[in-house]
């Protein structure tokens, strides 16, 4: 994983990768927001949900493709190539951090 990934980055990674939803969720902050392709979750818990039956769940594994800066001052983009038993291929996401967390995690189609 590259290191210049920033750290609520690099613990999202992480954490799908080892396969650890305490860990996954820890990323995000209390009040996060997750969009997947339109699909809204809010709050810890609701990321927790998408974790469950979208993402650790189905056994998701990142490979890091890019990262850069996003369309905010804020935000950052990273391109990942998903595989597992869900959503496969690769695709942009642009996170906004608060605090060392994840605050918004927006996931685009490719």
């Amino acid at each position: 994983m590259p290191t210049d990934l920033p750290a609520p980055i690099r613990a999202f990674v992480g954490a799908t990768n080892a396969g650890d939803a305490e860990a996954f969720a820890a990323a995000f902050t209390e009040g996060a927001h997750l969009n997947d392709r339109g699909r809204e979750f809010h709050g810890r818990d609701g990321v927790r949900s998408w974790d469950r039956t979208d993402h650790i769940g189905k056994r998701s594994h990142f490979e890091v493709v890019s990262a850069g800066p996003g369309p905010d001052p804020d935000s950052h983009v990273v391109v990942l190539t998903v595989t597992g038993d869900g959503c496969n291929g690769t695709g942009p996401m642009t996170s906004r951090p608060r605090g060392g967390r994840i605050a918004s995690l927006r996931i685009s189609p490719a």
